[in-house]
């Protein structure tokens, strides 16, 4: 329990970063210190593709234990934005996601190594990866961060993007994943993408909750101008006993 205790302790910072398990005085000091991105541009795009097509299926599946994953479709990032290397049959949607999937404050946002292994349910995959696929099309085509946001909110404005489905949530217990430079922590977990408005109702950040949660959209606070017009995602993250292979958990360092 202890060793478990301490790997989500750890991996809190990652999915701060990552995905947004908030913790607001930590945001905070963050701001106050100035601290510049890690990556303050975009990265040339080669750097953010993967040369081995059957390489990134097989760490796309890795997201999820085999039973799901085997028949789930999956997409992989080429020239031009995510496309379907697997026909699935059972809903799900298993892809790698890039740094810039992530929270749009987050200073490794263009961070070319992020690999993310994400396997998506299907209310997930059919709320989530319209937004994967729009994001992927704006950075292969080059463009800046500031576009990709104008497009998302044109895109929501337009009737262009899903409302969030009840029930939308992700499996990422890959070992192989790599999430942030910060230490190249890993830890399996699961996400659940919701329009609750008060992590408090979950849970979240209380004394032995194993809950953490935040906005999707951005880590910081203060960003209400840019958040108008998006949908209010919050989401929540529960760390896993096991590895998608079934293994033990604990800190996995590459």
């Amino acid at each position: 329990m202890q060793k478990a205790k301490r790997a989500i302790e750890v991996m809190s910072f990652v999915l701060l970063a990552m995905f947004g398990a908030s913790q607001q005085a930590l945001s905070q000091d963050a701001q106050k210190s100035g601290v510049a991105p890690s990556y303050p541009k975009m990265a040339p795009v080669d750097q953010y593709l993967m040369t081995n097509r059957e390489a990134e299926i097989a760490l796309a599946r890795s997201a999820a234990p085999e039973s799901i994953s085997r028949d789930a479709t999956v997409l992989v990032l080429g020239r031009k934005g995510y496309q379907t290397a697997v026909e699935g049959k059972n809903g799900f949607v298993c892809v790698v996601g890039r740094s810039w999937g992530g929270p749009f404050d987050w200073p490794e946002f263009w961070n070319p190594k992020i690999r993310a292994a994400d396997c998506l349910n299907p209310q997930a995959a059919r709320s989530i990866i319209p937004i994967f696929n729009l994001r992927a099309k704006m950075v292969m085509a080059g463009r800046s961060k500031a576009e990709m946001l104008s497009a998302l909110h044109a895109a929501y404005k337009n009737k262009q993007l899903p409302e969030l489905e009840n029930g939308a949530m992700d499996y990422m217990m890959s070992k192989s994943s790599y999430l942030t430079d910060e230490g190249d922590h890993n830890m399996p977990h699961l996400m659940f993408d919701t329009l609750v408005k008060d992590g408090k109702d979950w849970g979240s950040g209380a004394e032995g909750s194993p809950v953490m949660s935040s906005p999707y959209w951005f880590f910081y606070p203060g960003q209400q101008a840019q958040m108008k017009g998006l949908p209010p995602i919050l989401v929540f993250l529960v760390g896993a006993a096991t590895w998608s292979d079934g293994t033990p958990a604990g800190m996995h360092s590459h």
